[in-house]
């Protein structure tokens, strides 16, 4: 193994300074890559704890459901599926001829095996760590295997609908591995050397059911900050990097690399709390919205590496309302023009906008602008105050108050806040439910709308891809009529690479060597 790393690693090193003046060039029969990885000790596919780990697991673990460049569910294991009784069941038929690297069969029982370890875990009473998948438990009622290659799922309550596909997209394991470390996969490479902290060695599955990949072996060097994979890059230790820095934007036109930007499924966004005065207002939330100049805030601040949206919904896709548009350009005297109709207007010339209450008080419009960062990045606080400079031009005086991620959930889950810039890992499934339906979980801002609780649950009825679209674009049109929150971007990262490996059009997030395993020149 380590005579493997001292004959690739010089290899590598050779052919990029013998193509210092070229673009990048197709990946040969191997490709070393860096990521960042400091905690995985143990390689345990249903409960990765890191994401650059994934896009490993992604290459030795197949599911059910795959997601395609169009982000729609395409046949992976299974070959086939239909739904019945509205769908409350949903039966899959998986493809035969399919084996694990170590050479035993996959069946529907390694399927229930692994889904029920999932659901089991996921419904586990007061457990701290409900595994990564645990949103399975809120599609799958019951699972069960009808003969070897016929998988049925009963759907759980208010989730009869098209969108469980998303959710059969978790690794299949054998039914007796699903908790060991390293359980061999169906995919096309097994892990062959895993050194905790230094390297994985990956290489071809011999019994994989596809035709077999140009890329024979691939190294994962492990980094233990985002610093440190960049470096690596920059001193061609590596031929690939993943990575979310900002710094990685200076590698963009690049000579003897190519970049592939990725969308992540993190969603930035401003929160806004519609019980208190005076965002209960709507056009005061709408004035808002027209302020924050979300483009300025991506270029300024975090370098282009975000892909914007105005919705929850994944710009550029089938499931995006791409006719809205009208509701979200920034227009400075469109939101004066709303304030002054609301009857805001800066009475004593102190460069505030004050306003009578229902008791007759004067109330300056003041807004406190919560913010919590993450460790050695802070983009969330620039935004802050960029957002409160966009408000100040009218006269919405503000406070950025920077807090603990621990100390702003306590405000969001109390409501007590008036803007929050936060992040949602958004599910697989495009289902905005938990951010807007009244009562919800991720519903911090105590948004509140009988017409967009029933579009939601008229979404999780919907069985056909058509009928789930058009939901969505309903669900869109409210969101952008009532402004219960207001969306920045999904944040983004970059795969820079000497060596090209894939034709995918949608590299992203958890599945970055995306396109290697068919990838042939």
């Amino acid at each position: 193994m380590r005579f493997f790393i001292k004959r690739l690693l010089p290899l590598a090193l050779c052919l990029i300074l013998l193509c210092s003046n070229a673009l990048a060039t197709n990946v040969g029969d191997s490709l070393i890559v860096g990521i960042q990885s400091t905690k995985t000790t143990r390689l345990q596919p249903l409960d990765p704890v890191e994401r650059d780990m994934m896009s490993v697991y992604d290459l030795v673990y197949e599911s059910l459901i795959t997601i395609d460049d169009d982000y729609l569910p395409q046949a992976g294991l299974a070959e086939s599926w239909e739904e019945s009784g509205g769908g409350k069941t949903w039966t899959f038929q998986l493809r035969e001829n399919i084996f694990f690297s170590d050479g035993t069969p996959m069946t529907a029982h390694d399927v229930v095996a692994t889904a029920q370890y999932i659901l089991d875990r996921a419904n586990e009473e007061d457990s701290q760590n409900p595994g990564y998948y645990f949103n399975l438990k809120y599609f799958v009622k019951s699972i069960s295997a009808s003969g070897d290659h016929t998988v049925v799922v009963k759907t759980a309550n208010g989730r009869h609908y098209w969108g469980i596909l998303y959710a059969m997209t978790f690794p299949i394991l054998p039914k007796d591995k699903v908790t060991a470390d390293n359980p061999p996969g169906t995919g096309a490479y097994m892990i062959s050397t895993f050194e905790a902290g230094d390297y994985i060695w990956l290489q071809q599955n011999p019994h994989w059911w596809q035709t077999r990949p140009q890329v024979q072996e691939i190294m994962v060097i492990m980094h233990n900050s985002p610093k440190a994979v960049i470096e690596s890059y920059e001193y061609a230790r590596v031929d690939t990097i993943f990575t979310r820095s900002i710094a990685a934007a200076q590698h963009k036109s690049g000579t003897t690399s190519l970049a592939l930007d990725y969308r992540t499924n993190q969603l930035e966004t401003v929160l806004i709390n519609h019980r208190s005065f005076p965002l209960d207002s709507l056009a005061v939330r709408q004035a808002i919205r027209y302020l924050i100049d979300p483009d300025k805030i991506a270029s300024q601040v975090y370098m282009g590496m975000v892909e914007r949206t105005d919705t929850p919904m994944i710009p550029g896709t089938w499931m995006y309302n791409d006719t809205l548009s009208n509701y979200f350009t920034t227009d400075v005297e469109a939101a004066r023009r709303l304030l002054e109709e609301d009857g805001w207007s800066d009475t004593d010339e102190d460069g505030v906008l004050d306003k009578l209450n229902s008791k007759g008080d004067k109330k300056n419009l003041h807004l406190r602008i919560y913010v919590y960062e993450e460790p050695d990045n802070n983009v969330r606080v620039e935004t802050a105050n960029l957002i409160a400079d966009m408000l100040g031009q009218v006269g919405i005086s503000t406070k950025v108050e920077i807090m603990t991620f621990t100390d702003i959930q306590a405000k969001l889950k109390a409501a007590s806040f008036d803007l929050a810039l936060a992040s949602f890992a958004m599910d697989a499934c495009p289902d905005p439910g938990y951010l807007l339906m009244t009562g919800n979980t991720g519903n911090y801002g105590l948004y509140k709308s009988t017409d967009m609780t029933n579009l939601c649950k008229d979404l999780r009825t919907q069985l056909t891809q058509e009928g789930y679209q058009q939901s969505l674009w309903n669900i869109q049109s409210r969101f952008a009529e009532d402004v219960p929150f207001i969306c920045l971007f999904y944040r983004s990262g970059s795969v820079l690479t000497r060596q090209m490996y894939t034709t995918a059009r949608d590299v992203r997030e958890l599945e970055l060597l995306r396109g290697i395993d068919t990838f042939h020149p």
